[in-house]
């Protein structure tokens, strides 16, 4: 699995959109543990020590036990989550995608009624459906961008 991951799912997947999206964005990102020593370590390591019946990145714990506090040490593993269930509760961000739902081209793939009153309900808390409402909202800005403003800077320039 370590193989794969750092041959394959690492530099095909993963360290590809990093870098897409810091340089779309002309950030400079440092990927932490990624030091071709540390990997070559990693790659040395027995499999006994980097996952057992009661531990998930055993060594890895081990060794930050050594240098960090208990509560880091054993944190859960995150990734990157992004707090669409706080923006979507938050009034001015309520209030833009709402605006975006309520578009004529928003109209044109989704049923504006249902739409509406299901970002309504998420943002008095009566649903939880926030991921349903982001994935439309990506959905509508990609569009927006990609075609309605486009062709509306199209119409300027002729």
């Amino acid at each position: 699995m370590q193989y794969l991951d750092m041959h394959q799912w690492m530099p095909k997947d993963i360290l590809l959109k990093a870098d897409k999206m810091t340089m779309a964005n002309s950030l400079e990102a440092r990927t932490p543990l990624l030091d071709i020593r540390l990997m070559e370590l990693a790659e040395k390591i027995p499999t006994k020590y980097l996952l057992n019946s009661k531990d998930s990145k055993y060594a890895f714990r081990k060794a930050a036990h050594r240098h960090l506090p208990e509560e880091w040490a054993n944190r859960k593993k995150l990734g990157f989550p992004v707090p669409i269930k706080d923006w979507l509760r938050e009034e001015q961000f309520y209030h833009q995608v709402r605006e975006v739902f309520s578009t004529d081209f928003a109209a044109e793939f989704f049923d504006q009624d249902k739409i509406l009153d299901l970002l309504d309900r998420n943002y008095q808390q009566e649903i939880d459906e926030q991921r349903k409402i982001w994935t439309v909202y990506s959905f509508l800005i990609w569009y927006k961008v990609y075609f309605v403003d486009e062709t509306q800077e199209k119409h300027k320039v002729s």
